[in-house]
């Protein structure tokens, strides 16, 4: 994990698997995971290859010590293709309930990026 970036994870070999569905808070769950990526937070995952039972990504998955799933909305599709291939979430987070409204633009802005960024990271921190 980077030095100026702590949370509470518990393990350096956390998977991140977004939703990265048609909507707003979709794009903004891949981009908030690509992040968590850069800052040292986790692994970046494929939930779809996670669907696909690609075998490759079910070991990767299978070899994590933590597992996140940052879901766009209530649907919560990633976390429910991370339990169907039986898989343990050890923390979910949902876009839309850090006040975040569900919309078809599917380019959210730089700052909506950061506001959520900021949310997600104090909720990995407080863990």
């Amino acid at each position: 994990m980077a030095d100026e970036t702590k949370c509470s994870c518990g393990s350096a070999n956390v998977a991140i698997f977004p939703c990265v569905g048609a909507a707003n808070v979709g794009q903004l769950s891949n981009k908030v995971a690509i992040e968590l990526e850069k800052q040292g937070i986790g692994n970046l995952m494929c939930t779809v290859g996670i669907g696909a039972r690609a075998p490759g990504l079910m070991k990767s998955a299978e070899a994590s010590d933590r597992i996140i799933t940052i879901d766009g909305c209530p649907v919560n599709c990633a976390t429910k293709t991370l339990e169907l291939a039986g898989f343990k979430i050890d923390r979910q987070i949902v876009v839309s309930e850090l006040g975040i409204k569900k919309t078809k633009d599917r380019d959210p802005k730089d700052e909506e990026v950061a506001e959520v960024m900021g949310k997600v990271m104090e909720i990995l921190q407080s863990e």
